[in-house]
């Protein structure tokens, strides 16, 4: 695993200002917590947190992507993606200490930006206007894996297929089929075939 930290770099707006935000880049407290962000390089297949591991991290993405996946009896399902401009975390190992029920991985070279849970936690407790963004941030982000779950259950994989397609196009450039196969409950030759219809 090669992992390189060096201070950040630029101010916490900017980097949260890219896609998918999470927070948005007008508001001048972030400038006061800059310096508890460290800034990582990170190569692909990185392992970041095991799961049953305890999260001591949350990262931001500058660059590369990110999955979210879990054993299942040997085998590895992978549920999430996350890309630049997002941040990512086991939440709640991360807020309560629990063992994660899930592995965080780069799928491609990363570069970061860590905080641990004892700074994020002086962050939240001294700034209710970001405090109040980050619960907005969740709020959405639950809203997001509600739909997923609702989309697993009631559509056909050529459905889940076609929505992904539809809404994020890049990532079926970006990450390998055996990843995407796994994230919409199928095998990647039954990926092959959906994708061959069209």
């Amino acid at each position: 695993m090669t992992i390189h930290y060096s201070p950040l770099t630029f101010h916490v707006p900017k980097l949260l200002s890219l896609r998918m935000l999470v927070l948005p880049d007008n508001n001048p407290e972030w400038h006061s917590f800059g310096h508890l962000f460290k800034q990582q390089s990170v190569a692909a297949r990185t392992i970041l947190l095991r799961e049953g591991e305890i999260s001591r991290k949350a990262y931001y993405i500058e660059k590369g992507c990110i999955r979210l996946w879990f054993n299942n009896n040997g085998k590895d399902v992978t549920f999430q993606f996350f890309f630049e401009g997002e941040g990512v975390s086991s939440i709640e190992s991360f807020r309560t200490r629990q063992p994660s029920l899930f592995t965080i991985e780069t799928i491609e070279p990363c570069i970061l930006h860590t905080i641990t849970q004892k700074d994020f936690q002086y962050i939240l407790g001294n700034s209710p206007a970001i405090r109040k963004q980050i619960e907005e941030h969740n709020f959405r982000r639950l809203i997001l894996y509600q739909k997923l779950f609702l989309s697993r259950i009631k559509n056909t994989p050529q459905q889940r297929y076609e929505e992904l397609l539809k809404s994020y196009p890049k990532m079926l450039q970006r990450i390998p089929q055996h990843y995407i196969a796994s994230y919409l409950g199928i095998t990647a030759v039954s990926l092959s075939r959906i994708r061959n219809r069209k």
